[in-house]
């Protein structure tokens, strides 16, 4: 059995931006291509998801030739799955409303762009502001793993051992999957979320979120997007079965996905 692929960047100069999930929100990638103004980027996988453009904003992402990590996503679409490997249980709402969005994104996606997804690395590593760091998707245990702000210090401490065991010490890894944006210091590393552009972090709130890394720490920072052409793109596609209205709300259809704590 062959181990993770791990891709390393070397050092990179000055802020670097964090960012996951553009889930085919096309209009929120370009928004944030107007954003990174010539930074480094990175993003941590699931290019592809609920929202309608799946194809294009692949392309897009390609075009821009940002790293990227594999989400479970592009390694179920790769792979020709019939569902998209998020690790929701069974007969939850995100369960039964992943089954319309990949299906859209199953049938969109081609074999050139399934090629490219196909050969994103499992972790990538990198130093910026004499620091290392290492992203991944959802867990280095799990490429689906759940991990939430909330979740207990002996699940982080279960993946920063894998990891080390994996790629060395590590000052900080960068993670996404969940959807939600946090820092949470676990030492000896510092656990980031980068949190994704594609869908708001059920907040009540159509901005998204994504992460800059600089010399003075990592901060968390709102994305203002074409909302209104987003929807618009779900609705053309036929994605009308709640997470279009989240777009606008910013309240997930699938709140039994989270922990009690991050509940409405």
């Amino acid at each position: 059995m062959t181990g993770p692929v791990v891709q390393d960047l070397g050092s990179l100069p000055g802020d670097v931006v964090l960012f996951g999930g553009p889930y085919s929100n096309l209009q929120a990638l370009e928004a944030l291509a107007d954003e990174v103004a010539g930074r480094a980027a990175l993003c941590t996988g699931d290019v592809v998801a609920y929202c309608g453009d799946p194809a294009a904003t692949v392309a897009r992402m390609r075009a821009l030739g940002w790293p990227v990590v594999a989400g479970n996503c592009e390694r179920q679409l790769a792979a020709g799955a019939m569902d998209c490997g998020c690790g929701f249980d069974d007969g939850t709402a995100c369960d039964l409303l992943s089954r319309g969005w990949y299906a859209h994104a199953d049938a969109e996606v081609d074999d050139e762009a399934r090629h490219w997804m196909d050969g994103l690395p499992d972790i990538i590593t990198f130093t910026a502001h004499g620091k290392r760091y290492a992203a991944i998707h959802g867990g280095v245990t799990a490429i689906n793993r759940f991990l939430w702000p909330v979740s207990p210090t002996a699940e982080f401490d279960e993946e920063i051992a894998t990891f080390t065991d994996l790629v060395g010490p590590v000052d900080g890894i960068i993670a996404g999957h969940s959807g939600i944006p946090f820092v949470k210091d676990i030492a000896p590393v510092t656990w980031i979320n980068a949190g994704a552009i594609g869908l708001p972090p059920h907040d009540g709130k159509p901005q998204t979120r994504y992460t800059v890394l600089g010399a003075d720490g990592v901060t968390i920072r709102t994305l203002d997007y074409d909302v209104m052409g987003a929807v618009a793109a779900m609705e053309h596609a036929g994605l009308t079965q709640g997470y279009h209205r989240a777009l606008t709300t910013g309240i997930w259809p699938s709140e039994d996905i989270l922990p009690m704590e991050l509940r409405r």
